[in-house]
């Protein structure tokens, strides 16, 4: 569940707080573990800024500057397609948070219109819950497919422990993200 709150210092943030009936998991907790670490690594304009987060509370949590902004999921369902300068300002935004991600060594692997946030800066990209460092160890079983099917590039279906910075590129091309969005192309 993710909630609206004031940090200790009154700054605006999104709680992210895992259910209780997630805690006695001990595979979600590893997974939210490194959503938490790979948050704590980028650092760019267009991501939400980690502002804390404590993966071990009896209610994992994390949290990060609240982003104001609606989804692209959302703006493209209530508005239509977007304008060919909307477009350009989307994909150079999402280009840039996906290049200032793969320069940590994570990969997102869930790019999709419900993880992408209009603001007045541009598009801010958000929840690292699938990310997995380039070189890290998968925390996922095998066979098991990690993503949102159809925004997912094929090798996360076939070769998931091998997924690279390639797959979020593949996702930005994909209806719905990028360039395309609200183009009129089939979903």
């Amino acid at each position: 569940m993710v909630y609206l709150a004031r940090s200790s210092t009154a700054e605006r943030v999104a709680l992210k707080v895992i259910g209780q009936e997630w805690t006695q998991d001990s595979q979600f907790r590893a997974r939210f573990e490194l959503e938490a670490a790979a948050a704590r690594m980028v650092h760019s304009a267009c991501t939400a800024p980690m502002v804390d987060a404590d993966p071990y509370a009896p209610l994992p949590w994390l949290a990060t500057l609240f982003v104001p902004g609606v989804s692209l999921s959302v703006r493209v369902r209530d508005d239509g397609p977007m304008a060919e300068e909307e477009l350009r300002v989307l994909a150079l935004g999402l280009s840039r948070a996906l290049q200032d991600i793969h320069r940590t060594g994570v990969v997102h692997r869930d790019l999709k219109p419900t993880n992408v946030l209009l603001t007045e800066d541009g598009p801010c990209l958000i929840d690292f819950g699938v990310a997995r460092a380039v070189d890290g160890n998968s925390l996922t079983q095998t066979g098991q497919v990690v993503g949102t099917p159809p925004f997912m590039a094929p090798e996360q279906f076939t070769a998931a422990p091998k997924v690279g910075p390639g797959a979020d590129v593949f996702s930005l091309g994909s209806p719905g993200v990028g360039p395309r969005c609200g183009t009129g192309v089939p979903r």
